[in-house]
């Protein structure tokens, strides 16, 4: 049986986030931070097991963007490490 334990991530603004306990081999955790045309903010996030699947999450960003109506966007990606 896999050892469990916690990944965490920091973001370039500071933000922090922990997952775990996961016996899982994530590395990268990426984050989209939307602002609607309302002023209202969506956040959309998730974790992957290599670098280059996390930058694919870029690829569907302009339609997503177009979809939904945001204002603007940003993508970040974070390394995960064990903690």
């Amino acid at each position: 049986m896999a050892r469990k334990r916690y990944l965490t991530a920091t973001l370039p603004d500071g933000y922090v986030k922990t997952i775990g306990p996961t016996a899982a081999e994530f590395t990268h955790y990426w984050r989209i931070v939307a602002e609607l045309d309302s002023g209202k903010v969506e956040v959309f996030w998730g974790h992957t097991k290599s670098l280059a699947e996390a930058k694919k999450k870029r690829n569907a960003l302009g339609e997503a963007a177009r979809q939904r109506g945001w204002r603007s966007h940003r993508f970040e990606i974070a390394e995960l490490v064990e903690s």
